[in-house]
């Protein structure tokens, strides 16, 4: 397969996951700035902790073995590994139940959270529809199924922004009504997920399922449990220790800000990263085996860097102010932790979905060391800025800690991918040069022409324009997958 052609085909993939998660995001989006008027910053608090929870036994709940499907070469073989993550899942929730029971005051006194005590009981059953929804979503990779997944990205955004809006009207601006809508809408998730997978699939996933072939897929990719569960968790753990320890050192009102910061800063790779991520690990699956698997890493990295390298430097420049004039003055703070973490959040996109290649290259190992020193890094971080009293100060530093600990493993993969770090980082500068100058304008017209707000946000978003034209112009790769998307939305009309 050539390269044009592979580059037409991982055009098409993302695109396809893209289009139904552009649409959730949008959804979510214009709900926000409702949102934040009508929950405050320590509601948005205790919410996010009650995430970072979650998330953190979720990421374990099916034992890892859902990376294991996109692996053997035939369906039958993937279709047990799919059977075993599903087991897995309703084992690893329903042993989170007596944990919270007799653990639950613990966890509250430490997080210095009470007020998340009568949410607890929702634990167990978010881990177990955070587990389902990720095997099936790894079976649908594997199928390149796309469509479908776009379909309950827009399922899980409706009914959750649906919930959040419908009760902050009603008068319940609470933690549990935030709580509870995101439990809707993952729930909603799965059921369309799964609903879709079982129309299509269920014949032969039947066929193919036995006791025998899931235990010896258990012994197979014993990898997985053995080593990338714990690297997996301590990857989490690293992921959510600011929520964790902003909450335990200072006020959920804190907690909140930085919350909205990351959903903001997140949006990149809600919108392309997470797309990115689903279509690499199975492209890159593929080209462990042809021989092409330099070339789809380089060429993923620097799209990537490509698409974000001008947003994600524009928000370090004017975050406070867009976060003022979009959700309102209470949440400039917020703003200003986005600033903070900018240029991490942008490591952390070209990082994250090649960060499958330890899966792929079965390097859980090494992923896990990696992990323990992440995790120790951005603790002592963290914990120096709480000891010094400054929320600000520990952002800052966990910031500087990531984009050093992102930065080595992603260089340390590409090494390992025989991708040149040397081609990818040309590649970055010049992207790098492109910005300047529309940057140098924007802080140009912030720093001393006095501008309100609004009107610096304004600037910056016209300030993007010629970016995006320019790195259009000069890429025909870019342009060949702007011409495939223009087609494909023109031919469903």
């Amino acid at each position: 397969m050539s390269q044009p052609k592979k580059n037409r085909c991982f055009a098409s993939d993302v695109f396809k996951l893209a289009s139904g998660t552009a649409i959730a995001q949008v959804l979510s989006i214009i709900a926000s700035p409702i949102l934040t008027r009508l929950y405050g910053p320590d509601t948005f608090g205790l919410s996010t902790l009650f995430i970072s929870i979650t998330a953190v036994i979720g990421v374990v709940a099916c034992m890892r073995y859902e990376f294991s499907i996109m692996l053997p070469k035939k369906d039958e073989e993937a279709a047990n590994l799919l059977s075993l993550s599903i087991f897995f899942a309703v084992v690893v929730s329903v042993l989170t139940i007596p944990a919270f029971w007799f653990g639950g005051p613990i966890i509250l006194r430490w997080l210095n959270a009470p007020g998340l005590g009568p949410y607890l009981w929702l634990v167990a059953p978010m881990v177990f529809i955070s587990g389902v929804f990720t095997a099936l979503n790894y079976w649908n990779s594997r199928t390149r199924r796309f469509g479908r997944l776009s379909l309950a990205n827009v399922g899980n955004s409706v009914a959750a922004t649906a919930i959040k809006l419908g009760a902050g009207f009603a008068g319940y601006t609470t933690a549990g009504s935030l709580i509870f809508g995101g439990f809707v809408g993952a729930a909603a998730a799965s059921l369309v997920l799964g609903l879709q997978i079982w129309r299509d699939d269920r014949r032969m996933l039947l066929k193919s399922m036995s006791w025998h072939d899931m235990t010896a897929g258990l012994r197979r990719y014993s990898r997985f449990p053995i080593f990338d569960t714990w690297s997996a968790l301590l990857g989490t753990v690293a992921w959510q220790l600011p929520v964790f320890l902003l909450s335990s050192f200072f006020s959920k009102t804190v907690v909140g800000y930085y919350g909205l910061g990351m959903i903001v800063l997140q949006l990149p790779m809600s919108l392309i990263g997470s797309s990115v991520a689903q279509v690499f690990f199975q492209k890159a699956a593929e080209a462990k085996f042809d021989g092409s698997l330099a070339f789809t890493v380089e060429n993923t990295v620097t799209r990537l860097g490509m698409l974000v390298m001008f947003p994600l430097l524009l928000l370090a420049l004017i975050g406070k102010e867009l976060f003022t004039v979009v959700f309102g003055a209470n949440w400039a703070e917020a703003g200003v932790y986005a600033q903070i973490l900018a240029i991490w959040i942008f490591f952390v996109f070209l990082g994250s979905p090649i960060s499958t290649l330890f899966s792929i290259l079965e390097q859980q190992k090494t992923s896990l060391v990696i992990n323990i020193l992440t995790i120790i890094a951005r603790a002592g971080a963290l914990i120096i800025g709480g000891v010094m009293g400054d929320p600000r100060v520990a952002i800052a530093l966990f910031s500087i800690v990531g984009v050093i600990t992102y930065a080595g493993s992603s260089f340390w993969l590409l090494r390992q991918a025989d991708a040149s770090i040397s081609k990818v980082l040309a590649n970055l500068a010049k992207y790098l040069v492109y910005s300047v100058p529309m940057l140098f304008v924007v802080a140009f017209a912030k720093e001393f022409m006095l501008l309100s707000p609004l009107a610096i946000v304004a600037v910056g978003g016209l300030a993007s324009v010629p970016y995006y034209l320019i790195i259009i112009r000069r890429d025909d790769a870019l342009r060949g997958s702007i011409g495939y998307m223009i087609r494909s939305i023109s031919s469903r009309k």
